[in-house]
């Protein structure tokens, strides 16, 4: 009796399914970087593709799967599971996948012998079949970490080194497999994609939500805080959908979400932990407690002297572990949140009295190494308050930190006055602390006690007692009481460097409020930053205080320069998420949107959330408007009016009546510019609720209160001219300029010439109204604005254009207004943003299309360099072409453009 035939009657006893991948649906984010990754490297013997569980590895080779098959190749597929974990299984649907692949497979293969000499002929026949085939050939093996059996891996093994140059293995695993390949890493026959690669960046992040949540809109920030909570996660991230599908109501609660699921924590329990070992498990349980640990750190905490071992055998499995970004020659390790909150769950059912112990410990070894901020936290989560203060008390105030300032609140939150009553060192840090952090009400309470034990003979320096004095004043924004306090004062009186910069930045912020710019930059001149102290982070937000009054004074251009040097160093030094890089991105991209740089003013607020503990009241306000503006661009009214709506509400229980006035008048700016003046009018009367009268003010205010007075007789010029009052808008706005002008503030003086300009042109006051306007010009060609002007949108523009063809203006003048005009007749106006002024005739080469969709996608110059293959300059080149090509200055717009001509999806 002849044998079966091995294609056909062999192949219909296994499970088709698994020679078949996953589908993919259009919920499903193209890995466009990757692919591209892969794509470049298609020609390796070898490609691994190696992550925890949910990374997505099988989705990702899915959809190289289908780039190679659309190219030509041939591909086969094998999911693999724990019943190929020994070699028979394996070995059979092995060669099912090859015989899939067309290579012959006859009955001499299918029923030779398993071992010795009869497996290395069987292999070689397979292996001479597939050199005698043509064209690529791509074998991909899925969760090959199920195979343990050291006879299969040996097949893999000939099959690597044996297999002709067509043959290419593709194998995705949670864990390396036990293959010998450094021979093929030395010739480049070897392509990884690992770990770290897998999880989602802000963009896909974003896309996957749009996709998956049709029924719910998240604005930019929610956005963020799920990326920021999932840290890209796939798994996470598909479970936080179906959660607000399920529940739109809970996104107010996102970041308990996904935490909150049974799911996730069974899928934790089943696919990541439930086949470790219990003494592993025990392990990663009590390194819970740490946001960051090394192999010194577990030592000391959970008494294992194999510390070590056991942390690269959890990196070695791609247990959601990753490398914490640190420069010290010891490797930092930290879990994925998720996966951290899981272990912390199932830790805490150990009890409260031996996790104490364990951040007792923790704390120690921390403060051991003058680690701190972790010595503190560790100490305070223990329970020990005393140890925190001992701590702390070791370490101030000469060697204080900004990132000290989180820790010691926490403390700070902990104790009670009477506790420390006697300890005027810890009390006045509190203050100081609670203060520079906007608790000012509490801060009094601090200072008020400081002063009682000054009194009782512990002496306080009088300097100190000012400080504290001076910080919150400042942060209750009387700029004037917080000079008065430090008048006493020279830099000689300042005992520590950490007070040094305390004290600078609160005179320069002072000065600066007052309108006495040139004063607060010559005061930085005058004391600059000692050598040893360059990368110190107080020192760089106090050298950064030169680009805060820059551009409070609106003097674009200048603080554009000096805001460079300020986040390049804070990134370089302190990296891109610390507490220095996060307060100097928010100037940095005020200044961006200003200059038009829209791309690079969004890059810089991807994935940074506004640390309101650190965070000055006018870096908040940088903050919220540039997002707010950046979103106009691309999204609805509405939604930048929500995100207005809510922030005005936490500035108003704060107190803080400046970013009140700041933010209802963008918010009646935005409904102004939308026809919606009975809302605007609505808000306007809250305002001047709010401000106890009808806006006018007290003409003697000289700091932020009159800036306050300023922005709503702004928006109220602005409603009268919408309601069609204009000579009242024109004299409110002349008032605001004279006032604007008088504190140093030329943005505020532009806008108001602005306003003025449009009144008197509905005065049909012609001559007048480009006189004013030419005004504007002429401070916009000292400051560097164009986003001021542009954000006016098309009421201004038929006067500029009146303008540009007069002789009013200066030939520098003159040629700043041409340049101004370009992005203003691409735009429109920010208000109105997506009515693009391009045509569908503009033709664009297929390369050019291809640069579109990947803007699309949220990718910077150099991710679609990646992508494509090409340098950054060829990016930068082709995207020059597209504008020039379809009228436009963005990419915002070109990508529009491309969306209504169907070219991208």
């Amino acid at each position: 009796m002849a044998a079966p035939d091995f294609s056909t009657d062999l192949t219909r006893l296994l499970v088709a399914t698994k020679f078949a991948p996953p589908r993919i649906g259009s919920r499903f984010i193209m890995r466009r970087h990757l692919l591209a990754a892969l794509a470049r490297d298609r020609q390796s013997r070898l490609t691994l593709v190696t992550g925890s569980a949910g990374f997505g590895k099988t989705i990702l080779l899915a959809q190289w799967r289908q780039e190679l098959m659309a190219a030509g190749s041939q591909v086969a597929w094998l999911s693999l599971h724990a019943d190929e974990k020994l070699l028979p299984n394996f070995r059979t649907h092995l060669f099912a996948a090859l015989g899939r692949l067309g290579v012959p497979l006859g009955d001499e293969l299918l029923f030779a012998n398993e071992g010795g000499s009869h497996a290395d002929e069987t292999m070689a026949l397979i292996i001479n079949n597939i050199a005698e085939m043509q064209g690529e050939l791509y074998l991909m093996l899925d969760d090959y970490h199920h195979v343990e059996d050291p006879r299969a891996h040996q097949l893999v093994q000939k099959l690597l080194d044996q297999g002709p140059a067509n043959l290419h293995i593709v194998i995705a695993s949670r864990a390396l497999p036990p293959l010998s390949i450094s021979r093929l890493r030395v010739m480049g026959q070897v392509a990884e994609i690992e770990c770290g690669e897998l999880p989602f960046d802000l963009s896909e992040t974003r896309d996957f939500l749009e996709q998956n949540v049709k029924g719910v809109k998240l604005d930019p920030e929610e956005v963020g805080l799920v990326h920021d909570h999932t840290n890209g996660w796939p798994a996470s991230l598909q479970l936080v959908s179906i959660m607000l599908k399920n529940r739109p109501e809970g996104r107010s609660a996102l970041l308990d979400l996904a935490w909150q699921s049974s799911d996730l924590q069974n899928y934790l329990w089943e696919d990541v932990v439930g086949h470790l070992p219990a003494e592993m498990t025990a392990f990663m349980e009590t390194l819970s407690i740490c946001r960051r640990f090394n192999a010194s750190l577990a030592e000391m905490i959970t008494g294992r002297t194999d510390a070590a071992a056991l942390i690269e055998r959890i990196e070695e499995e791609n247990l959601l572990i990753m490398r914490a970004d640190s420069g010290a020659r010891s490797a930092w390790f930290r879990f994925h949140p998720l996966f951290n909150e899981f272990l912390a769950t199932r830790l805490s059912k150990r009890g409260a009295e031996e996790i104490a112990e364990h951040h007792r410990k923790a704390s120690e070894w921390f403060a051991q190494r003058r680690l701190v901020v972790e010595a503190v936290r560790h100490a305070t989560l223990a329970g020990d308050i005393e140890r925190a203060v001992a701590i702390i008390e070791q370490a101030v105030p000469g060697t204080w930190k900004l990132s000290y300032l989180g820790p010691l609140l926490h403390l700070v939150d902990n104790l009670s006055l009477d506790a420390i009553s006697a300890n005027p060192r810890i009390l006045y840090l509190g203050a100081l602390t609670l203060s520079m952090t906007g608790a000012t009400a509490r801060a009094h309470s601090w200072l008020a006690r400081l002063i009682e034990c000054h009194a009782g003979g512990a002496p306080v320096p009088a300097f100190r007692i000012a400080l504290v004095k001076a910080s919150i004043a400042l942060q209750r924004e009387d700029s004037q009481q917080c000079l008065d306090h430090l008048a006493p004062f020279g830099i000689d009186d300042v005992p520590t460097a950490f007070e040094r910069y305390v004290y600078l930045m609160a005179m320069v912020a002072g000065l600066a409020a007052v309108g006495r710019i040139e004063e607060a930059i010559a005061f930085l001149d005058r004391h600059p930053t000692p050598d040893e102290d360059a990368e110190d982070d107080l020192a760089m937000r106090a050298a950064g205080c030169r680009t805060f009054a820059l551009l409070i004074a609106g003097r674009v251009k200048e603080a554009d320069a000096t805001s460079s040097v300020d986040y390049a160093r804070a990134v370089a030094v302190h990296g891109r998420t610390s507490t220095c890089a996060n307060l100097s991105a928010a100037p940095r991209a005020m200044i961006s949107y200003e200059l038009n740089r829209i791309d690079d003013a969004r890059e810089l607020l991807t994935k940074r959330q506004s640390n309101r503990q650190t965070a000055s009241p006018q870096t908040m306000i940088w903050t919220i408007l540039c997002r707010v503006r950046l979103d106009l661009l691309q999204d609805t009214a509405d939604a930048a009016l929500a995100v207005l709506d809510r922030q005005k509400s936490y500035f108003r229980s704060l107190g803080f009546d400046r970013g009140v006035a700041y933010l209802a008048a963008e918010q009646i700016r935005i409904l102004i510019a939308n026809g919606d003046v009975r809302r605007a009018e609505t808000i306007l009367a809250q305002l001047n609720a709010a401000n106890g009268g009808d806006g006018d003010g007290d003409a003697a205010l000289t700091d932020f209160a009159a800036e306050t007075v300023i922005v709503t007789n702004l928006a109220r010029a602005r409603l009268a001219l919408a309601t069609g009052d204009s000579p009242a808008a024109c004299r409110t706005a002349e008032a605001i300029r004279d006032a604007a002008a008088g504190l140093n503030r030329r943005q505020l003086e532009t806008v108001a010439l602005i306003v003025v300009a449009i009144a008197l042109e509905k005065m049909d006051r012609h001559d007048d109204a480009l006189a004013r306007l030419a005004e504007a010009i002429e401070i916009g060609v000292q400051s560097g604005f164009v986003r001021t002007f542009v954000d006016e949108g098309q009421p201004l523009l038929a006067l500029l254009r009146d303008l540009a063809a007069s002789d009013r203006l200066t030939p520098e003048a003159a040629a700043y207004l041409s340049t101004l005009l370009a992005p203003f007749n691409d735009e429109g106006s920010a208000a109105a943003a997506g009515e693009s002024r391009v045509t569908a005739d503009a033709p664009l080469t297929s390369r050019e299309i291809e640069i579109v969709s990947l803007v699309a996608a949220g990718m910077s110059n150099k991710r679609i360099a990646l992508t494509l293959n090409i340098s950054v300059e060829t990016v930068k080149w082709n995207l020059k072409n597209i504008f020039a090509k379809l009228g436009v200055s963005s990419r915002y717009d070109a990508m529009i453009w491309a969306r209504r001509q169907g070219l991208i999806d």
